[in-house]
Formats: C-alpha cells, sequence, structure tokens
C-alpha cells in the first residue's frame, strides 16, 4: 500500500505505555463513526491481502457516486517508493486504500500525496496527537520519527473518468525488535499517546478529513492548502541534502510550490524538485 521506511523500536522512549486496541476492525463500526458521512464511504474490511493498493488498482470497483475504502487487519506485500514495502500486523497498525474520481476530462492534479499527509496529520490532531510535522512528498513525521506513509497511484485513463487510489499506512503498536537497519527513525503512535485510539475511529477520523480536504483541493487546487502544508513542513529553512536517480542536491528547503513541487534554494537560486525518487534529509 503505501511508501514505509521499515520498522524500527525508536530511542528516547516518551515513557507513556499504550497497547493495541482490542477492538477489530469493522465496517459497521466505521460507518457509525462516520456519522453524516456514512453513505459517502464503502469500507471493505479483509483480513489479510497483499496490498490494500492493489486491491483496488487491479479490480477497480464500479463508480456508484461512493468512495471506496480497503483497510486491511494484515498486508504482506504492500508497495512503496523506492522499493520499500509497508508491513502490517493485526491490531498493530492502520492499513488502508481510497479509490478517489475527479471530474470527467479534468487531468489528475498534483500534489495528491500532500494533501493526503495533511488529512492525516489533522484527523490525529483532532484526536490529541501533538508534535506532528510533514516531511515532502508523503510522511507524516510525529516529534522527527516517521509515523505514516502515503503512496498515491493514478488510475489508467482509457476513457474512464481520472482516478486515484490513494494508500495509507499509520504505525500504531509495532512488534518489538522489529527494524529496517537503513531505515533508523520510524516510531509508531504507541510511543506518544498514553491511549492508542480505536482503529475504528482514526480510520472514519481520517476519512472525514480527506473528504473535507479533497472537497476544498477539486474546487480551488493545491494553492488553497499550501499554507496549511507549509505550516506544518519539518525541514522549514532547514538545509537539506536530496537524492534520487544517481544525483545529490543540497540546498535550503524553501518549502512547496502551489503545484506540490519541493522548493530547494540553492546558490544558483530557487530549484522545483518534481519527481517522487528523492530521498530528503537534514544536511549534515
Amino acid at each position: 500500500m503505501t511508501d514505509n521506511a521499515g520498522f524500527h523500536v525508536p530511542h528516547g522512549k516518551t515513557g507513556l505505555s499504550a497497547s493495541p486496541s482490542d477492538a477489530p476492525l469493522n465496517a459497521a463500526a466505521i460507518h457509525q463513526q462516520l456519522g453524516d458521512l456514512a453513505g459517502t464511504f464503502d469500507v471493505q474490511v479483509l483480513d489479510e491481502c497483499a496490498s490494500t493498493n492493489s486491491v483496488l488498482m487491479d479490480a477497480t470497483p464500479a463508480d456508484d457516486g461512493r468512495i471506496h475504502v480497503v483497510v486491511v487487519e494484515r498486508q504482506t506485500a504492500g508497495r512503496g517508493r523506492r522499493g520499500r514495502q509497508w508491513q502490517s500486523w493485526p491490531g498493530g497498525s492502520l492499513t488502508f486504500s481510497t479509490l478517489w474520481r475527479f471530474a470527467p476530462g479534468a487531468p489528475v492534479p498534483a500534489g495528491l500525496s500532500l494533501v493526503a499527509g495533511l488529512a492525516v496529520v489533522r484527523a490525529l490532531e483532532i484526536l490529541g496527537v501533538q508534535g506532528l510535522q510533514l516531511k515532502w512528498p508523503n510522511d507524516v513525521l510525529v516529534h522527527g520519527h516517521k509515523l505514516a506513509g502515503i503512496l498515491v497511484e493514478l488510475l489508467p485513463g482509457r476513457g474512464r473518468t481520472p482516478a486515484a487510489v490513494v494508500g495509507i499506512g499509520i504505525n500504531l503498536h509495532l512488534p518489538a525488535g522489529t527494524r529496517i537497519p537503513d531505515q533508523p527513525a520510524v516510531t509508531d503512535l504507541g510511543e506518544h499517546v498514553a491511549t492508542l485510539p480505536d482503529r475504528n475511529r482514526l480510520l472514519a477520523a481520517v476519512l472525514t478529513e480527506l473528504y473535507a480536504l479533497f472537497d476544498t483541493y477539486a474546487a480551488a487546487g493545491f494553492p488553497a492548502l499550501r499554507g496549511a502544508w507549509q505550516q506544518r513542513n519539518a525541514f522549514a529553512d532547514l538545509p537539506v541534502r536530496i537524492t534520487g536517480d544517481g544525483n545529490e542536491m543540497t540546498g535550503i528547503c524553501a518549502g512547496v510550490d502551489d503545484d506540490g513541487a519541493l522548493l530547494l534554494r540553492t546558490d544558483t537560486g530557487l530549484t522545483r524538485i518534481l519527481t517522487g525518487e528523492v530521498s530528503l534529509r537534514a544536511a549534515q
């Protein structure tokens, strides 16, 4: 589903203790939490799948006017940027994908992953989580550690309504000892809250924020949300190093432009970074 930096038991624990929710994922419970938006979403709950993005990409639901959601207890082969995977464990993560359709004939606009990240942050902020930031193009951080990842995949046109599958994975409570050596800065929500939210409630909260922000996005584009993203930019005005495709650039992170492209201030001026195959790190 989403781009995973891997699992890691971080240093500097907060001292808080949180355990995974005992409540299983349940479509009826999610719809109840959605309230007035319940009829807007079709939610499918799976025990296991290779990738929630693949479920929607490989067998795209018919356009019935609803936003289709696939959420899974355990994902075994989630796809991510740069060949990484996002795995999940029952009760230990919230892993799901949503299918969003756009106006017929309209190109799918850029910046979807940034808007999705903002929706995740807003949902978690409403639930009381502090220290949240965004890392371009598709990561949600908490106190500098990766908490969630996003992967956006566009569905082929072939005369159909433009559509995108937005996959999101949020680490809630990772099994002890799980880590990937080259990705040390990954955390879970249990490290930062006293009590983990019920996953059905959390999913409903994220879907509600996605619906609101994507509605704004469809009407006014990313410029309407750019300021909110910039306020949470983890690397604002900091020296950074960007790598990808065998190249490396350093400069000052100047935020993002109206298309969602990263702006890098270098000795030669302002450079727009468009490709998603980059790695953003604080410069040493």
